[in-house]
């Protein structure tokens, strides 16, 4: 259940959005500085994922000026005096750096020599997402200002592009396919087996186990009404399948909060892995993966090992939310609808390993190279020059 605000938080936020607002107007009487960059999130507490790569390698390029401010959900507060600043940096930047809905943007006039720019932090598409759920629940009002005003977005492919610019309700010419920047490690063989050592000492209990990874996306209308139907999982019966060198690793989409409870007989091969923050170290990892309708399932397809899509709510799913593919036509591994079918798929897929993804990965990615990171700094660079 969504809890609601009380009336002095309802009037709160609404005096500090109206004073917000009103401070960004003022501030952008002021010249714009040529080589400050503002990197903005509500959804994570510290520099990670795109935000990192992208970061790094501009570092590489010169030295600008940034101004960084980074919140855990859209629910946390922020200061006033992180409203005052945000209100400047925002006015002052040469480009604005966002990878997730933002709200305290949409309502801004960006300036004319200044560029929005989403580093949308999932990779591909084929949920529907923004305002290609306008209608549906949880989707936005046609008439809602929420990400119209990117001036560029990112996406892996120009095949997505289309359903990025549906989403967001801005023209497909300002969706750019440079590729996802997380996704360059996938592409680095030297850092997938540090990493793979890495987590071996860090769990010396995964060393020589077959590991199955389940990393299903949330149910609900957003990260404030995000769950998950733990019994959906039937763990006496995943448990009962495992042989002596099987692991099943849980890890839930970071939105749900409820922990997902593991009786204690079974903890010695079914692992909650949620608190672990990095999902990519997990795949890394893992032999299988089983996921449903989350993006998780492009990146799995970079390392040619098996997925299998565990779809419980598969119709419920596409009347609430749908896709822009119909899902079967998606889907690069087996659909299943229960556990018992899914652990019979999982121990096939024990035994043959066969994958090809070529075709998947080909049409949401258009460069299988490793440099995305690049290429969005070059985009970066190329705005922190442009004059309109």
């Amino acid at each position: 259940m969504v809890k609601k605000l009380t009336f002095k938080q309802r009037v709160d936020k609404k005096f500090k959005r109206e004073v917000f607002q009103l401070l960004y107007k003022i501030f952008s009487i002021m010249p714009i500085k040529k080589k400050k960059i503002a990197i903005l999130s509500d959804s994570r507490a510290s520099l990670s994922d795109n935000f990192r790569f992208v970061y790094e390698e501009l570092q590489k390029r010169d030295n600008y000026d940034y101004f960084f401010l980074l919140k855990p959900s859209v629910k946390t507060r922020k200061r006033y005096i992180e409203i005052i600043k945000l209100a400047y940096h925002i006015a002052t930047a040469k480009v604005i750096l966002v990878d997730d809905y933002y709200p305290m943007v949409y309502p801004l006039k960006i300036r004319k020599n200044a560029d929005l720019i989403q580093i949308w932090h999932a990779v591909g598409a084929f949920k529907t997402f923004g305002f290609s759920r306008s209608g549906k629940p949880g989707g936005p009002k046609p008439t809602s200002i929420a990400h119209k005003n990117y001036t560029k977005a990112i996406v892996s492919s120009k095949y997505v592009a289309p359903f990025y610019a549906e989403g967001f309700g801005i023209t497909e010419d300002k969706v750019v396919a440079t590729g996802i920047p997380r996704t360059d490690i996938f592409f680095d063989e030297q850092y997938k087996e540090n990493k793979y050592a890495e987590m071996m000492t860090k769990f010396p209990e995964f060393e020589g186990k077959h590991i199955t990874l389940y990393a299903p996306t949330f149910r609900g209308h957003g990260q404030s009404s995000a769950v998950f139907p733990q019994k959906k999982l039937e763990l006496a019966k995943i448990y009962d399948s495992l042989g002596e060198q099987d692991l099943f690793l849980i890890k839930m989409h970071p939105f749900v909060s409820k922990k997902f409870k593991i009786p204690a007989q079974y903890k010695d091969k079914i692992i909650d892995m949620t608190k672990y923050p990095s999902v990519n170290d997990l795949l890394f990892i893992s032999d299988i993966l089983i996921t449903d309708y989350s993006s998780v399932c492009f990146e799995y397809a970079l390392l040619n090992k098996p997925m299998i899509f565990y779809c419980f709510d598969l119709e419920e799913y596409v009347s609430s939310r749908d896709f822009y593919i119909p899902y079967e036509q998606f889907t690069p591994g087996e659909i299943v609808y229960n556990t018992e079918e899914l652990i019979d798929v999982m121990q096939k897929k024990t035994i043959d390993h066969s994958v090809d993804y070529s075709e998947f990965t080909t049409r949401f990615f258009d460069d299988l190279d490793g440099k995305s990171t690049e290429r969005v700094a070059d985009l970066i660079v190329s705005c922190m020059h442009e004059r309109k």
